[in-house]
């Protein structure tokens, strides 16, 4: 079955036969929440001697230190069997995260220098004085930087005068410059606009292939560069793209190591390895603030409103972080639930690749770190603790999303339980009085969703069955994923999230599918190797190396041209007009957090010391030097 195939069929198999993807639609009213509150009460009082107990999460954590020292051994006790512990690696982090104060002062005093560098930056880009040339260079600096997002109309007013015919154009020289024409390319299309891939055809021969002129000397090498970056954003059928990219490729492998020592050096080294397109931004800024400081014809004032804005950012993140931090260790989940992952800190990390650097996504941030902490801790429960038993139960539980099922789970997955609704219910609570309850209705329903399809995977995994085909694995797999979970959560505090957009994520739009394909392959890449030296069936690779008799690397190699090729479509979807640009970036970039996250195939979430640490450091503990 091809690449094509297996898309097709398993985006007809979500959209259309699947009826419980199709989540109930929000009632026009909620009750209100001083009602809940009350009705819950009257419930925990009337259980209170049962269960000694009144708030569902808090009290429930502490109702479980009585046991907890003696339940997770209850394998032995009581003849659980149990499927293997998987003895995750402890949290990096210890108490690193644990306290921050701000220094008020010193932020003031940032505060007030970024605003007049600001004026600076500003006054470059509007200026009139500028060629096209000139202009497209200062956006790409702005932007690698970490600056855009201070700057985003100006960015748009003068891109868009270059692509709809205004003042700004490329003088005739300029046409014929690679790095210019590439760096156009890729910067219209990174900010939806719909720029020819045949302008590269003035580069290349008659047979397609790029002429040889264009690598002629050492000096091309940006060119290229700026062609290789412009790759990333080739849409299907771009076969001049597609060449693009294994010219590019190919030239700069080639010609990297005999480069001498400089900024274009480890900036050809750093795009081979991490592509800038598909990269955590904030992650990619701070990389490019520290080469551009080597760079002897950067701009001075660029340079300190970079640094000087980075380092205002880390302090609020620091502080967003403590904020979890403190939530995190009030749960206690990981001391109770010894058998999950503690990698709180990492999925605050990835909220940061998720919504814009500035403080007014605070909020946003916390909620979705909170949640997939919480969805981390559900997936380990599934894979590596629950008897297929207690998981039937604990599905059925929040299917009902109702305190009174409490008493039909095991002691240890009450702790789960409660934590759970109490979560949801807290998040009721804060957005209620801005009138979202609509969409955290939406978030609760995503959640459900997800849980009933772990606890699919679950009964194949204990029943040890492989499904007859790869598209049933995927119907299933998709969700299992977790996207839909964390994309929904991402939106319910954004403002710009009407409930038309929550309908059109149930929808499935095809950047919602193309993401979740992209995270589901790359994931079941990256974990292969784990999961099966666990003696846990690989579900994903398994089917197919059953469907299509392929070995191992065979089915591997076809996983991986599944996430290549996917990113095409990817691009396709950044182009939906029935919702903001805003909107389609923050569902892309849950497949940056994929790309950055599982490079090289190694599963950074679960064993983050190579992968994630290098990054959390950077961003969330080493500050730039002013």
């Amino acid at each position: 079955m091809g690449y094509s195939t297996v898309v097709s069929v398993s985006w007809q198999v979500l959209t259309h036969s699947r009826s419980a993807m199709a989540f109930p639609a929000a009632p026009t009213q909620f009750r209100p929440l001083s009602s809940y509150h009350r009705i819950k009460q009257n419930l925990f009082q009337t259980r209170k001697q049962q269960y000694s107990f009144i708030h569902p999460c808090r009290n429930v954590l502490a109702m479980a230190a009585s046991y907890e020292s003696n339940n997770l051994n209850m394998n032995s006790q009581n003849n659980i069997v149990r499927p293997v512990v998987a003895n995750f690696p402890p949290s990096l982090w210890g108490g690193l995260f644990s306290s921050f104060n701000m220094d008020i002062q010193l932020l003031d005093m940032y505060t007030k220098e970024i605003e007049v560098l600001k004026e600076e930056a500003r006054n470059m880009l509007i200026s009139r004085d500028s060629k096209l040339s000139e202009k497209l260079v200062l956006i790409d600096t702005i932007e690698r930087l970490g600056l855009s997002y201070h700057f985003e109309n100006e960015i748009q007013q003068q891109l868009s005068l270059a692509f709809n015919g205004g003042h700004l154009k490329l003088e005739n020289e300029e046409s014929d410059d690679l790095f210019i024409v590439a760096l156009q390319f890729r910067l219209l299309r990174q900010h939806g606009m719909d720029a020819p891939s045949s302008i590269f055809k003035r580069f290349t021969e008659n047979n397609g292939k790029f002429k040889k002129t264009v690598v002629s000397n050492i000096d091309e090498v940006n060119g290229v560069l700026s062609l290789y970056e412009a790759t990333y954003l080739r849409r299907q059928g771009e076969e001049i793209l597609d060449k693009a990219f294994s010219f590019s490729k190919a030239h700069l492998e080639f010609v990297a190591p005999n480069l001498t020592e400089s900024p274009l050096k480890k900036q050809v080294l750093h795009a081979l390895d991490q592509s800038f397109f598909r990269g955590i931004p904030r992650v990619e800024s701070r990389h490019f603030i520290s080469l551009y400081e080597q760079d002897e014809s950067n701009s001075e004032s660029l340079l300190r409103l970079a640094k000087l804005d980075f380092n205002l950012l880390q302090m609020h993140h620091k502080e967003e972080l403590c904020q979890v931090m403190r939530w995190w260790k009030e749960m206690d989940l990981i001391s109770r639930l010894s058998y999950a992952r503690d990698r709180v800190v990492e999925l605050y990390f990835w909220t940061l690749g998720i919504y814009p650097p500035e403080p007014r996504h605070s909020n946003a941030r916390i909620i979705l770190a909170k949640t997939a902490a919480m969805i981390s801790v559900i997936d380990d429960t599934y894979d590596t603790y629950g008897t297929i038993e207690e998981l039937q139960v604990f599905t059925e539980a929040i299917q009902k999303w109702d305190i009174s099922e409490m008493d039909q789970l095991p002691d240890y997955m009450k702790i789960l339980y409660g934590a759970v609704l109490d979560l949801y219910e807290a998040f009721d609570a804060e957005l209620s009085p801005k009138g979202r309850s609509f969409a955290v209705h939406y978030a609760r329903e995503a959640m459900k969703e997800l849980v009933k399809c772990y606890y699919v995977e679950a009964k194949w995994f204990t029943e040890g069955y492989l499904p007859s085909s790869f598209d049933e694995y995927m119907s299933n797999a998709m969700t299992t994923a977790a996207t839909d979970a964390a994309v929904v959560t991402s939106f319910i505090s954004s403002a710009i999230a009407k409930i038309e957009v929550f309908d059109w994520l149930l929808a499935k739009p095809k950047i919602l599918q193309v993401v979740n394909l992209i995270v589901r392959v790359i994931d079941d890449i990256a974990t292969y190797e784990l999961e099966n030296g666990r003696g846990q069936v690989t579900i994903g690779i398994d089917c197919y190396k059953k469907e299509h008799g392929v070995s191992t690397q065979v089915a591997l190699k076809h996983f991986n041209e599944i996430a290549e090729n996917s990113w095409k479509d990817l691009n396709d979807g950044l182009m939906d007009n029935r919702v903001s640009k805003e909107i389609l970036v923050q569902v892309f970039n849950f497949a940056k957090l994929m790309d950055v996250t599982y490079k090289h195939n190694q599963d950074g979430y679960t064993n983050p010391e190579k992968v994630l640490k290098p990054h959390i450091l950077a961003l969330l503990v080493h500050s730039c030097e002013i």
